[in-house]
């Protein structure tokens, strides 16, 4: 009954956002976060004070993908209002007019780089819009960079998934290297597949045949560096990896190399002057050179923007609340109990890169004072009601995570481990993708799901290190159906009312995923 009660608000709302005239995700993720509201105080004697700090905690929790998606609009309005975006349209072009070679270069290798740099989403709000620039389908766009952003995922935001999602674990150095290691070669074994399932979203599969030494070429560019370096480091491999396989791809298509000789066909335009393209992609430059420095540990900016030391304290009613020395923002004791909510103002990218970024090339770009203006109202209406499907969905998985053994999320876990036994290593992968699912971070999925999975491979007597990994691969690959990560890309491209469509479709790569995961797991 625990197991029916925990999984029928999901299948509820999947249903609501995929059958034949779907329920708007800001009307159906808020009445899912009531059921289960409802269900916590009358099936699971939730204490209600509990389950009223947790709902303000997930509403609070809004501010930092609202932010970033925010952040996000912005630039890419004052890019498409400057003219740039359209300078770097036309410079992509001049570098092959294959669209195969645009996804893979845009969709592939610079969402893998910035995936490895930032995570939180990031990724998808920059690649997506400058490929609707090229002339793609906004549709089958936000569905290619979903399924892109997976494979980076495990080490994204410079390895936080990793070597923080399992910090609870109490591994020590050489388990977490370990796990690396095991999470990046699964990873690079799938890398051949699912990019491939990415690229038949928007073109043939004749398309894809005719280029495949390309593609493959490129896939390679980025994992086999990521593979390497997982060897000696669990903070690196994406963001290097992404790095040289842009430089690579970049290079490939320059000179037509594993590319056929259809091209697109695209309006004439004048070639771009350097002075031109570096201006047009100097807010770029400036975006991923900030989210480097400020991400990198060893270059010293990220304990400063991540210092939690107290500034300010003080107290609303029973919860305190304090400022840190780096602006950070701390609700603990919401209400008098233990639940916390914090937002670190300088690290999460918003402020920094996002308005700094956008602040810099107002001038830079010669923006006039109404286009300025058009940017920021265009931002602010298109938040507007996905702030509200998001308020519904951080407060869903806020209840879903309610409880200790007994908590729905737990429930759901536990359940399905006891059904498979020792033939686990076929299904956890899916117990990591359904924390992404739920939370929108692989992170999140690691330190929720992390302990469960220990558990089932010591008492079944499988591979700690293995089962640990594949739970890494599947909170990365938990991204393609994240309905965070959905609501965001197509916020920022301006789609509504698609997130059951784009869900629907995206689970089927995901799906196919997590079997190939598993058929690799039985060879390590």
């Amino acid at each position: 009954m625990d197991l029916l009660v925990s999984i029928l608000p999901i299948v509820l709302l999947i249903y609501a956002m995929t059958k034949k005239r779907p329920i708007p995700s800001y009307i159906a993720l808020p009445a899912t976060a009531l059921l289960i509201g409802i269900f916590q105080v009358f099936y699971f004697h939730a204490d209600n004070v509990l389950l009223l700090a947790n709902t303000m905690s997930g509403i609070l929790s809004t501010l930092t993908p609202i932010s970033i998606i925010a952040g996000a609009i912005l630039l890419n309005r004052v890019m498409v209002l400057s003219g740039a975006e359209k300078t770097v349209r036309h410079w992509l072009e001049s570098i092959s007019t294959n669209a195969v070679a645009q996804l893979m270069i845009i969709g592939w290798a610079f969402v893998f780089m910035i995936e490895g740099a930032s995570g939180f989403g990031t990724p998808a709000a920059i690649a997506a819009p400058i490929l609707v620039g090229l002339g793609f389908n906004p549709i089958k766009v936000i569905l290619l960079t979903l399924v892109m952003d997976s494979i980076p995922v495990s080490f994204g935001a410079v390895g936080t998934p990793t070597w923080f999602g399992f910090a609870p674990l109490n591994l020590d150095n050489t388990d977490i290297l370990s796990i690396s290691q095991c999470t990046a070669l699964i990873q690079t074994i799938v890398a051949l597949f699912i990019p491939v399932l990415a690229l038949r979203f928007v073109v043939s599969w004749q398309d894809i045949s005719r280029n495949i030494v390309f593609i493959m070429l490129s896939i390679l560019s980025c994992t086999l560096p990521y593979l390497l370096i997982a060897q000696w480091n669990y903070e690196f491999p994406a963001l290097l990896g992404g790095v040289i396989g842009l430089a690579i791809s970049v290079f490939l298509a320059r000179h037509h190399i594993g590319l056929s000789k259809e091209t697109r066909h695209t309006e004439k335009h004048k070639g771009v002057s350097g002075k031109a393209l570096a201006i047009a992609i100097s807010p770029m430059i400036l975006l991923v050179g900030i989210l480097i420095i400020t991400r990198i540990k060893q270059l010293g900016l990220k304990q400063i923007i991540t210092d939690m030391t107290p500034w300010v304290n003080g107290s609303i009613g029973n919860t305190q609340v304090s400022v840190s020395d780096s602006l950070a923002i701390s609700f603990t004791h919401i209400f008098g109990t233990d639940v916390s909510w914090a937002y670190k103002t300088l690290y999460v990218p918003a402020l920094i890169p996002f308005l700094i970024v956008v602040l810099i090339s107002i001038p830079v770009l010669r923006m006039s004072k109404e286009h300025v203006f058009e940017a920021f109202s265009d931002c602010r209406r298109r938040i507007m009601l996905p702030t509200v499907s998001l308020m519904g969905a951080l407060v869903m998985v806020k209840f879903m995570m309610l409880g200790t053994t007994d908590s729905p999320v737990l429930v759901i876990g536990n359940s399905f481990a006891a059904i498979t036994g020792d033939k686990w290593t076929y299904f956890a992968s899916f117990l990591g993708a359904l924390g992404a699912f739920f939370s929108g971070s692989a992170t999140v999925s690691n330190l929720t799901f992390g302990g469960i999975q220990q558990s089932i491979a010591t008492s079944v007597g499988l591979s700690q290190t293995l089962i640990l990994s594949l739970q890494s691969v599947g909170g990365a690959m938990g991204n393609m159906v994240c309905l965070n990560n959905i609501i965001a890309v197509s916020t920022i491209l301006g789609i509504s009312h698609k997130e059951g469509y784009i869900m629907k479709k995206t689970v089927i790569p995901m799906v196919i995923y997590g079997l190939i995961a598993a058929v690799v797991s039985v060879f390590l």
